[in-house]
């Protein structure tokens, strides 16, 4: 008797499993957790690289140099990229999914579930970090979390203004910065272009970041992300270093507000500027190839041979060579992909 209930039990627990296993697999199939997933493992993907490398030179001295904290993010970005690329897009930036959402190219319904998954993938990265690199934390600091001064270290996980910038300036510097990273994003993925090669599009993001770093970054530390900063910012503010976090010169909202912004003029210049040029020249070319078509091919008025017999030569559309149209170059830009 014991052993037929046992066994019943078992059963039962199986079955029960074997349900929500495949729940939980139905659930995991539907397109927009799939998306919320990729946005949530991607960012934090390149936030631990990204941070981690900042780490390493705040706190490591001769482990660490502004090159290994460029190359970290830069590289941190590829392998998000090659995480998510197929799945959301990989988009890892707020700003990104605003300017997607703002041109239309993708359903606003989707921007809080993407913004979600990298803020709560941007702020596991910050406690990853936190905790790996913890000894060295309070080590360096003396066991005084602090923004400001010569051992301050709230600057692994976000950006603050140096003393040379003014806050307008700084906000003036992070437009301009995520314009030129969405302005090269749509040259890179941008099919009827120039784009780059197949399979090369993730390394290619990274180098951009990584130069975008190395050439532009000194002012503001180059966030040019709102899921970047934010996030990692108020895991600080819980984690120890306090309210002075967002007090600190005000600068808290820039990196938030100036890459939506920059995204979204640094898109607008692509398509006025390279993108409209693109597809007037594409409707030349179908012109010119129609137009070549209808020609009828006349004889001129003075032959070399006056004695020669013209034979009239009939046209009709049985006996009319057919004309192909050229079909277009590529398919619409995809902006998706980071």
């Amino acid at each position: 008797m014991g052993l037929a209930c046992c066994s019943t039990s078992i059963c039962n627990s199986k079955m029960v499993s074997s349900a929500m296993l495949t729940r939980t697999q139905a659930i995991l199939q539907k397109e927009m957790v799939r998306e919320f997933l990729g946005e949530f493992v991607s960012t934090y993907v390149m936030m631990v690289f990204g941070l981690g490398s900042v780490a390493h030179m705040v706190l490591g001295g001769k482990y660490g140099s502004y090159l290994s904290v460029n190359l970290g993010f830069g590289f941190g970005v590829t392998m998000g990229v090659h995480m998510a690329g197929n799945i959301s897009g990989a988009h890892m930036n707020a700003a990104l999914t605003f300017t997607s959402c703002a041109l239309g190219r993708m359903s606003w319904k989707k921007f809080p579930v993407y913004v979600l998954g990298q803020f709560l993938g941007s702020f596991l990265a910050s406690a990853t970090i936190y905790c790996l690199f913890y000894s060295a934390i309070i080590q360096f600091s003396g066991g005084h979390l602090t923004v400001t001064g010569p051992t301050a270290t709230a600057g692994i996980f976000a950006t603050y203004l140096p003393e040379y910038m003014t806050l307008w300036r700084g906000f003036l510097d992070e437009v301009l910065v995520t314009g030129i990273l969405q302005l090269c994003l749509f040259a890179i993925t941008d099919k009827k272009n120039n784009p780059a090669l197949q399979g090369t599009q993730a390394l290619v993001i990274g180098i951009l970041v990584t130069v975008i770093g190395l050439s532009l970054g000194m002012n503001t530390g180059y966030a040019i992300n709102p899921s970047r900063d934010l996030p990692p910012r108020f895991f600080t503010f819980i984690a120890g270093w306090g309210i002075q976090v967002f007090r600190d010169r005000d600068w808290w909202w820039v990196p938030v507000v100036a890459p939506l912004l920059g995204a979204y003029l640094g898109a607008i210049i692509y398509l006025v500027f390279i993108g409209s040029s693109i597809a007037r020249r594409s409707q030349i070319l179908e012109d010119s190839t129609i137009h070549e078509g209808r020609r009828v091919p006349v004889l001129p008025k003075t032959m070399p041979n006056p004695s020669t017999t013209l034979t009239p030569v009939t046209v009709s559309p049985t006996n009319r060579p057919s004309v192909q149209t050229v079909p277009p170059l590529s398919d619409h830009i995809h902006i998706e992909h980071f």
